[in-house]
């Protein structure tokens, strides 16, 4: 049975969030009839949407199939570095640009999201909106341009750093003082707060890979 399509969205945008939703993870085979099936579009834009997610290197050629890539330690490392540079430089711009209706929204969202402790899945969301309302707050087009490309490559990672005991609770404390830097103007302040909670959320996935890969060799 094929899922309602969202009038908005592409096929591209689709299949992008049934990876970052987790619908499909790393190594899972698409499957363009299947695709075209379950999202109800027809199998043309499904094939161009393929073919950009792989030019993106979202996909990977496994034969004459496509699946969904998976991130090894070096990638993760340079994906990070990355990262934490790029939304450091949306902080400090959010602090010196950011009219004041935004810094009250990044506000509330820290306060709301104290709601959510628990609750895995929803506080994930609730973050990926607090990094974007940073990214837009920046007011600079061609960086929300790359953080847009290095946000689609987190959603190749299979599991959520947020899951980990006590690092919700972390990480909305960073949030907090992000929000604290950028409400007092001081750019270098949102700066280094937002590469050092970058850098925890780095710290608690290589805790999550490690923690993984003695597993497997325990069995």
């Amino acid at each position: 049975m094929s899922e309602n399509r969202h009038p908005s969205k592409d096929a591209y945008e689709m299949i992008l969030d049934a990876i970052d939703l987790g619908t499909y993870k790393p190594g899972d085979r698409l499957v363009e009839s299947e695709l075209a099936e379950r999202l109800g579009v027809s199998r043309t834009p499904i094939r161009e949407a393929l073919q950009r997610l792989e030019t993106q290197l979202l996909l990977i050629r496994d034969g004459r199939s496509l699946i969904v890539a998976s991130l090894d330690h070096n990638q993760l490392s340079e994906l990070y570095a990355v990262r934490a540079e790029l939304e450091g430089m949306a902080a400090r711009l959010a602090a010196i640009h950011a009219a004041p209706e935004e810094v009250r929204v990044l506000r509330k969202m820290v306060e709301n999201d104290q709601k959510l402790l628990g609750d895995t899945d929803a506080l994930s969301m609730a973050n990926r909106r607090f990094h974007k309302q940073i990214h837009l707050a920046s007011h600079n087009r061609y960086l929300v341009q790359q953080l847009d490309l290095v946000h689609r490559t987190m959603a190749l990672l299979a599991t959520t750093s947020l899951a980990v005991e006590g690092r919700s609770q972390g990480a909305l404390d960073e949030h907090d003082a992000i929000v604290a830097a950028i409400e007092s103007g001081d750019g270098q302040a949102a700066y280094i707060a937002l590469k050092i909670h970058i850098s925890n959320a780095f710290e608690t996935r290589l805790e999550i890979d490690a923690q993984n890969t003695d597993y497997a060799k325990s069995l």
